[in-house]
């Protein structure tokens, strides 16, 4: 595919996340309804996509299947994470800055603007890899990251390992291995793959409206240009280099090596927003970092799945 082909299967999910912003703006989306909506595609409809991608999928059929995934999402952002504090490190930041920066540039989206494009350039088996991987890379968050901006150590933070899409993610594993898609019920099954289908439009229609309320945030805090440039030339050009390595020559799944492919070319995460907010990090150079990466993300992703599934091929 070229330059053009790709950025047309990217280029709903912008229309989506813009259209949102514009809901935002005019209040069709009000905050009040954030957290309502927010509950409702986090615990409902999302693990129904779950459910739907990972029960009856063949590249998840064995034991040794569900392990590897999610031991290398933990590692790829462990060793991201440990990349950008080293390229940060000469600036000599207050630890807030530092450690929001490390946290927000070393983690890529691995959710909602990543499943599309799994769901559109590959199949559905495809995507419940990337849910299986993605175990890893939410327990790296909260562990890792939360362990870089903490000064102190706050128990209630690993309660964030148990959320209900990684039990959906652990439960849903379980049940295919025993077989579970042959025996549940016909209407359970279309029940889930209705809801499942609902969670990406919801999901980007509020990452839209959370993007037009950081901007606002966002335009309190002069930016800090060395720092920023550095965390932006690590997110959208060191990292995406070392995932797409690492997908080349180490062996592993089609399937999986596919994921790699598509995690390489994301942005920023936006849940280290809120990550930054809870522990009292520099959450403003955070938005900064997510906003300008998603903007520029509408030529980088093309570019970088290109460039990447051909490299990564051989």
């Amino acid at each position: 595919m070229n330059f053009l082909q790709i950025l047309s299967i990217v280029a709903p999910v912008f229309i989506l996340v813009g259209a949102g912003y514009v809901f935002r703006h005019v209040r069709w989306m009000t905050p009040e309804a954030d957290h309502t909506l927010l509950k409702l595609g986090v615990n409902v409809l999302l693990p129904a996509l779950i459910a739907d991608t990972v029960l009856g999928n063949p590249l998840l059929a064995k034991a040794s299947d569900l392990w590897f995934p999610p031991v290398l999402g933990f590692s790829l952002i462990a060793l991201s994470m440990g990349i950008v504090g080293l390229m940060l490190a000469p600036l000599r930041l207050p630890h807030e800055t530092s450690g929001a920066g490390i946290i927000t540039a070393g983690v890529q989206n691995f959710g909602y603007m990543v499943i599309p494009l799994v769901d559109a350039l590959y199949d559905r088996e495809t995507l419940g890899v990337l849910f299986i991987h993605n175990l890893g890379v939410e327990i790296a968050l909260w562990s890792l990251g939360v362990w870089v901006l903490a000064r102190k150590k706050e128990s209630a933070s690993w309660r964030r390992l148990i959320s209900v899409p990684a039990v959906a993610v652990l439960c849903s594993g379980l049940l295919n291995l025993i077989h579970a898609n042959e025996w549940l019920p016909t209407v359970l099954r279309k029940s889930l793959h209705m809801m499942g289908q609902s969670a990406i439009p919801l999901a980007l229609l509020l990452t839209g409206a959370t993007i037009y309320d950081q901007i606002r945030v966002s335009g309190d805090g002069r930016p800090k240009y060395a720092a920023l440039s550095i965390a932006l030339i690590a997110r959208l050009a060191l990292l995406p280099l070392v995932l797409l390595a690492v997908a080349r020559w180490l062996p592993m799944p089609t399937a999986l090596r596919n994921v790699l492919v598509l995690q390489a070319a994301m942005p920023s995460a936006m849940m280290p927003v809120v990550i930054c907010r809870h522990q009292g990090a520099d959450s403003k150079f955070c938005v900064q970092i997510v906003l300008l990466s998603t903007a520029f993300s509408l030529v980088t992703i093309p570019l970088w799945i290109k460039f990447g599934a051909a490299w990564v091929a051989g």
